[in-house]
């Protein structure tokens, strides 16, 4: 199944839509553009699930990342629209839920400016980037809910482990 990500903004709004799989492959290009939007001084930020098949644990971390950081600027919010019930029980799980509003339904993504999509494929020498996104994202998922840490404290490891690993030693 091909994934993508599909991006725009329609008034103060940002929106995100996922097609696909919301996975470990896309959460990097969602990062770089949700940071490059609050930058921007865009606020709000709409998660649109919809045609969303599946999210991984790098994924909901990176939404959860997004949210913590309009938190942290003490203004903003993130909405995810047209969550399903599995989609739903994994947020609401990890405790995402205490940290962004979750609808079943929603309004359709609006016609957006700068509408692209970004592919899911990754290259091989984008390992040590993946990798140090995914411990963000879990990192972020640990913060957001401190009974997290223990759900994925090997995952912690294990990247903790792998970019050390991966550094050269001067």
């Amino acid at each position: 199944m091909q994934s993508s990500i599909q991006v725009g903004v329609n008034g103060e709004a940002v929106w995100v839509k996922v097609e696909g799989k919301g996975s470990f492959l896309n959460s990097g290009n969602l990062k770089e553009f949700t940071r490059e939007m609050v930058n921007r001084g865009y606020r709000e930020f709409v998660i649109d699930l919809e045609q969303c098949a599946m999210m991984d644990s790098t994924f909901m971390g990176t939404m959860a990342g997004v949210a913590l950081r309009l938190k942290e600027l003490g203004h903003g919010h993130l909405h995810v629209v047209h969550c399903g019930e599995r989609s739903r029980s994994l947020l609401t799980g990890l405790g995402l839920d205490q940290i962004f509003s979750i609808h079943a339904n929603g309004s359709a993504a609006p016609q957006c400016r700068m509408l692209k999509s970004e592919s899911a494929n990754g290259a091989a020498d984008e390992k040590k980037k993946t990798a140090e996104q995914m411990l963000d994202a879990h990192e972020a998922l640990c913060e957001a809910a401190p009974q997290n840490l223990a759900r994925f404290k090997d995952v912690l490891d294990y990247l903790k482990q792998d970019l050390h690993h991966d550094t050269p030693s001067n």
